[in-house]
């Protein structure tokens, strides 16, 4: 089936800002809490939230072949499962209700009213639930630049890094959408020069710039993914901030990994953004430094030109951007990790999550975590109003953007933004 919906030059009869992330090229997907608290399942054009429960009990989807209730869920991971065909369909039927040269929609006020919400007239929720989440280590400059830290500069990179993905099983209940704070955690840390651990509040609290991918249910018990088929589980990705203790983690991480380090609080940007949109913008990604075994070798572009940032607001001050990435410096692709993944027979479901990693580029400006732009709290990252930071502070507001842009159309994400809290106080 044809991508209709990325026809660069296709207008839309709405109302558009300048520079959006959210073009009718794009046509991501969400769960939304509506005006008259209704959850629904939508989609978004510039600044307006589109109800696609509404247009399908309108009729709007007839041609489709789509159960009654596919939108009248709290959650998406029913729709991504219908598949890629089921996916593309609806895209293009959007793109086509909503294009400028077509007055279906348009002519028709009452229907606009039922299924057009304005951003202030909505919530948005997390777009599914997701059942399993990954967190993979796959950026080689992040690699490095923690093993430099924690090791040496002769053994940065452990031996099986250049060889596999690596990764470890998160803890999905602890992710959230854009806009929720999150409290800073409590855990074990060993301070300088001591023997014995003590327990209180994290003073080492990181972000981390990633971005994760949502599969379809894939594969059974025992059936690999070959790498050559994987990007036909991969519904779209979204922004992911992965909060990190660092000192809790230093203390606990031998021999089994992250932990309490990393489970407390982790954010998405709650606009899925299918892999169909961001077509337009592939790019070979890293060459492999080893030769790699037959299972993870891909061909052709299967990375993502997708520039990102992060911003650091203290509260009630100005934001200041304090580094600026790229989502193409991955060394490990997405086909990659889930055929890894899934070598073993690991079976993966509809809205579980993969996040990449943190994704950090060449230069100290385009690392991705604070552990590295303060090169572990030995040189403060400052901030416009003169303040330092070598870690994040209470009520420091953490802002993820990300888009993808070449001269015909720009394709975004939004932002995912979190508030850090004090320590929970019962």
């Amino acid at each position: 089936m044809s991508l209709k919906a990325n026809d660069p030059s296709r207008k839309t009869w709405l109302d558009l800002p300048d520079n959006t992330d959210f073009p009718i090229q794009n046509i991501p997907f969400g769960v939304f809490l509506t005006r008259d608290d209704i959850i629904t399942i939508g989609t978004r054009i510039g600044d307006f939230a589109i109800d696609l429960g509404a247009l399908h009990q309108l009729g709007y989807f007839k041609d489709i072949p789509l159960t009654d209730d596919i939108f009248l869920q709290d959650s998406l991971n029913d729709f991504i499962a219908d598949g890629r065909k089921t996916w593309r369909s609806v895209r293009n039927r959007v793109a086509e209700l909503f294009d400028a040269k077509n007055d279906e929609l348009k002519s028709n006020q009452k229907d606009r009213d039922t299924v057009l919400f304005t951003l202030d007239e909505i919530e948005m929720q997390m777009p599914v639930q997701v059942g399993d989440y990954t967190d993979f280590y796959s950026s080689k400059e992040h690699a490095t630049n923690v093993g430099k830290m924690f090791r040496d500069e002769e053994n940065a990179l452990l031996p099986n890094w250049l060889h596999a993905p690596i990764g470890y099983h998160g803890r999905s209940s602890s992710i959230v959408p854009s806009g929720i704070p999150i409290h800073r955690p409590q855990g074990q840390k060993l301070p300088k020069g001591a023997d014995e651990p003590i327990f209180g509040p994290t003073r080492h609290l990181d972000f981390e710039l990633e971005m994760a991918f949502v599969t379809t249910a894939s594969n059974h018990l025992g059936e690999p993914i070959p790498s050559e088929d994987a990007e036909s589980y991969i519904f779209g990705m979204v922004l992911f901030n992965d909060l990190s203790a660092r000192d809790f983690q230093k203390w606990e991480y031998q021999p089994l990994g992250p932990f309490l380090g990393k489970n407390f609080g982790s954010a998405i940007s709650p606009w899925i953004v299918t892999l169909d949109a961001l077509e337009p913008f592939r790019v070979e990604g890293p060459k492999p430094v080893k030769k790699l075994l037959p299972y993870l070798e891909t061909k052709g572009k299967k990375s993502f030109d997708i520039s990102l940032s992060v911003a650091i607001k203290p509260d009630n001050g100005e934001e200041s951007v304090i580094t600026k990435s790229n989502f193409k410096y991955m060394y490990w692709n997405m086909s990659q990790q889930l055929a890894h993944h899934t070598v073993n027979g690991c079976p993966v479901n509809s809205g579980d999550m993969m996040a990449s990693g943190t994704i950090s580029g060449p230069t100290p400006e385009s690392y991705g975590s604070m552990l590295e732009l303060s090169w572990g709290g030995s040189k403060p990252v400052k901030l416009k109003n003169g303040q330092e930071r070598r870690y994040i502070e209470d009520n420091d507001t953490v802002i993820l953007r990300g888009y993808c842009q070449n001269h015909e159309v720009r394709i975004g994400f939004g932002e995912v933004s979190t508030k850090i809290l004090p320590v929970f106080k019962s």
